[in-house]
């Protein structure tokens, strides 16, 4: 879980566009994070086990 003041510094414009942090909406998480569905992957799936994310759904083989 991120701190406020690390999703504050977050948010911020950085100096070069390079250095831009992007964080899950819901967590704050900076690892694991894909762009789609603005998540990390733990909420992701957390999502998709309870069907909350349409046209996803749990791999199973």
């Amino acid at each position: 879980m991120a701190t406020k003041a690390q999703i504050i510094k977050s948010q911020k414009k950085p100096k070069f566009s390079t250095r831009m942090v992007r964080r899950c909406f819901r967590c704050g998480r900076k690892r694991g994070y894909m762009r789609k569905f603005g998540l990390c992957r733990i909420c992701f799936r957390e999502l998709v086990n309870k069907g909350l994310i349409p046209g996803a759904k749990k791999s199973s083989w």
